[in-house]
């Protein structure tokens, strides 16, 4: 009697061939696509005698039917890319700025000698107008010059004469001949920069031996406030707001470019930190805050600033006792300028303050020492203004109104 039960001999061995069956089709399939997958592979690391190509017709267009041989395919591959074409197009526009001073001989009977060079930055050509170019520098690359070069990107020397200069933006304006001179370059704007976008610098970095040096990095922050010592005294007479890059800036590239992916002006290199322990943190000066600086020097060959006629001092340079003891401050006084001194027929004098007045408020708005104050007048007032200062005298609160006069 047969059984038909699934554990006869004969229906067990029919079960095990079937179980063989689906795992070699699954089998062959992925090995199949596992071959697809490493060929490419296999054949860039030239284990396999492979070449791929994809057959062309005489019009250049693929064909339909693409197919594999053994002739390999020559590809040629263009270098270019975006920044070499920009720096390309902007290269002439920056240029080498050779500061000339006439340096006193002893031996020699008019008492001086011919001008020598005394140091050299970078510049940009931003403007051409009326046969003349237009250049932008740092103030300090031009400081004390008794003349000034400018070198071109092919290394013609021109003289150029100084429109303006101004001390707190570190900005100087140059004027030459442009019969010799490119296409300016293109004014981007500094408003709209976002931290990690690409920023170039070009200048001439020790010198015009290295003249059109390229560096590259991104913008590193914005709106970055560096104070600022004019006179060597060892106290801040003012912050700088600037643009700060990781894109080498070195001595000489002061005055240079540093520009978008674009290739758009969109800062005026000026400084960098110089330490040992310090790496990679450059800084330029926004060119939106720079353009009403330059149009002002171009008119007027100066930068015309509402002006007080005080010289003060932040009470926190002040010993705490002597709030008390010499200025009477009320204890709820927490910061502001000291008085030291007026001068004659000044807005300050003709409103009636006087030597350890201590201004608190200016129309309203706390300040606590000598940039607040400056940053105020040049940044909210012009000269003309009236200007509501609040101080305390003898202990006392008081409010005075002047009208700001002119600083040159």
């Amino acid at each position: 009697m047969g059984y038909y039960d699934d554990h006869s001999p004969a229906t067990q061995r029919q079960k095990q061939k079937g179980r063989w069956i689906m795992p070699t089709v699954v089998g062959v399939i992925l090995g199949a696509v596992l071959i697809l997958l490493a060929l490419p592979a296999l054949v860039q690391t030239e284990l396999l005698p492979y070449d791929i190509t994809i057959p062309e017709d005489e019009s250049g267009l693929v064909e339909d039917d693409q197919s594999l041989t053994n002739t390999a395919k020559t590809v040629q591959v263009d270098v270019n890319t975006q920044i070499t074409d920009i720096v390309k197009e902007v290269s002439t526009s920056v240029v080498g700025v050779v500061n000339l001073q006439t340096q006193r001989d002893f031996w020699n009977e008019n008492g001086s000698t011919d001008p020598q060079q005394a140091g050299v930055g970078s510049g940009v050509i931003y403007k051409k107008e009326d046969g003349n170019a237009y250049v932008v520098t740092n103030q300090h690359v031009i400081q004390g010059a008794n003349e000034i070069e400018v070198v071109l990107s092919d290394e013609t020397r021109v003289t150029a004469s100084l429109v303006g200069g101004d001390l707190f933006t570190d900005l100087a304006v140059l004027k030459m001949p442009a019969d010799k001179v490119g296409e300016p370059i293109k004014l981007g704007s500094s408003d709209n920069l976002q931290v990690g976008e690409p920023a170039i610098a070009i200048g001439n970095p020790l010198g015009l031996r290295f003249s059109g040096s390229v560096t590259k990095g991104i913008i590193s922050g914005r709106e970055r406030a560096i104070p600022q010592d004019f006179n060597g005294d060892g106290m801040e007479d003012w912050q700088a707001e600037v643009i700060q890059t990781d894109a080498a800036i070195n001595p000489g590239n002061s005055g240079g470019a540093l520009i978008n992916i674009e290739g758009q002006l969109i800062g005026i290199n000026s400084m960098k930190i110089a330490r040992s322990a310090v790496e990679g943190i450059g800084f330029a000066i926004p060119i939106d805050s720079a353009k009403p600086i330059i149009s002002e020097l171009e008119q007027t060959g100066q930068v015309t600033r509402p002006y007080i006629g005080i010289e003060a001092y932040g009470l926190n340079e002040v010993p705490t006792s002597e709030w008390r003891n010499t200025l009477n401050l009320p204890e709820d006084v927490e910061g502001g300028l000291y008085i030291r001194s007026i001068s004659q027929m000044s807005p300050a004098a003709k409103a009636g303050l006087r030597p350890l007045d201590v201004i608190t408020q200016l129309d309203g708005q706390a300040v606590n020492d000598i940039i607040d104050l400056r940053k105020y007048l040049y940044e909210e007032k012009d000269t003309g203004d009236e200007l509501e200062i609040t101080f305390y005298r003898d202990g006392e609160q008081n409010t005075v109104t002047l009208t700001l006069g002119s600083q040159e």
